[in-house]
Parts: structure tokens; C-alpha cells; sequence
């Protein structure tokens, strides 16, 4: 408890559309690894940075999946995870269904019906820790009237980050499953795989 009192952590506070500015473009912006860790899972449609004005656009306008921008990370051999409790929704499925590249591999999903927790841990140097899901309205994607009220952190603080990392990797592995009682009820324990 120490530690909490005698040490400066920077941070920054985010709420509600700042998620998506931050927290989001974090991501996109990954170089060698993206961690997330989500109750709730949807398919979050961004903009296209690469949008160009004038140039026709798809039914949905300069957005598209977020899932189009991680097989593209995928791709540049960035480590995707993503931890989830509760089956991603039918359009994320959907999503994902149609990039072989992730399929394959290049989005590792693991699921654990004891995830509550709401991390995105970006190139091992950025931490999100909050109340924000992976979905649209979590995110602050949704405009005004249809985003949910979030806040979380976002930090550099290397302590922190290893903190966190240690933890999400330590239910990645398993490592919480042998003394678990939903273990009976879960379809596929990450202790076996």
C-alpha cells in the first residue's frame, strides 16, 4: 500500500468518446503487440483513416470493422490476444469469419466466463485499465446520444504495465483455472490448451 502513496504514476483520465480517440488509435497504431481483455465483444466499426473525400465509400461511409485494421497489424507480424468472457457477438463473428489472416492465427481469442476485467495493453508501453467493453457503444464510437457512460486510465508507467501484463498473461495461460469452481461449467478450461 506503500507503493500507492510514494510513487507518481502518469496517467491520464478518459471518458466516453476519448476511448476511441485514445485508446483506439493506440491500437491501431501498434507496432509489436495489442492485449485485450473484454467481458462484452462486438465488432467495433472505426473511420478509415485512409478515407480519401470524393472517393465512392462503402454502405457504411469511411468505417469499416476493426477487424480490417488488426489483420492488417496481423499482417506486419504484430501479436494480437484477446481475452473475452461472453461469445463475441454474431456480426463480430462474421467479421472475423471473413479474415483468413486472423483465423489463422493472427488473433489469438481465448475465453474465460470470469473476465470482467477491461485492459488493452498496447506494445508492452501503454496500459488502458476501465470500464470500457470492446463494443462500439463501450469504446465511444456510437455517436452522443448512443455511447455508454465510461472511464478508465490510460498509463506509461512500466510498473503498472507489468502488473497488468503479468496478470492477463497469468489467465491467458491458466494459471487461475486449476482452483476455479465455474471450471465444471467452462467449455474449455485455457489451463488445457
Amino acid at each position: 500500500m506503500q507503493d500507492l502513496i510514494d510513487r507518481d504514476v502518469p496517467l491520464r483520465v478518459v471518458a466516453d468518446r476519448e476511448h476511441y480517440e485514445q485508446v483506439m488509435s493506440a491500437v491501431l497504431e501498434a507496432q509489436q503487440s495489442v492485449w485485450i481483455a473484454t467481458a462484452n465483444l462486438k465488432d467495433v466499426m472505426v473511420e478509415d483513416p485512409r478515407a480519401i473525400p470524393g472517393r465512392r465509400r462503402g454502405r457504411r461511409g469511411n468505417y469499416r470493422s476493426v477487424l480490417d485494421m488488426l489483420a492488417e497489424l496481423a499482417s506486419q507480424g504484430v501479436e494480437l490476444r484477446l481475452l473475452h468472457a461472453a461469445p463475441p457477438s454474431r456480426a463480430f463473428r462474421r467479421s472475423f469469419d471473413a479474415r483468413p489472416e486472423l483465423v489463422e492465427g493472427g488473433l489469438e481469442m481465448r475465453k474465460c466466463p470470469r473476465v470482467h476485467l477491461k485492459t488493452v495493453i498496447v506494445d508492452a508501453r501503454l496500459v488502458y485499465l476501465g470500464s470500457a467493453n470492446w463494443t462500439g457503444a463501450g469504446l465511444g464510437a456510437k455517436g452522443d446520444g448512443r455511447r455508454n457512460f465510461e472511464m478508465g486510465i490510460l498509463t506509461s508507467d512500466e510498473r503498472t504495465i507489468d502488473q497488468v501484463q503479468d496478470r492477463y498473461d497469468r489467465i491467458w495461460r491458466g494459471a487461475e483455472c486449476k482452483d476455479c469452481r465455474l471450471r465444471d461449467e467452462c467449455e474449455m478450461p485455457l489451463d488445457q490448451i
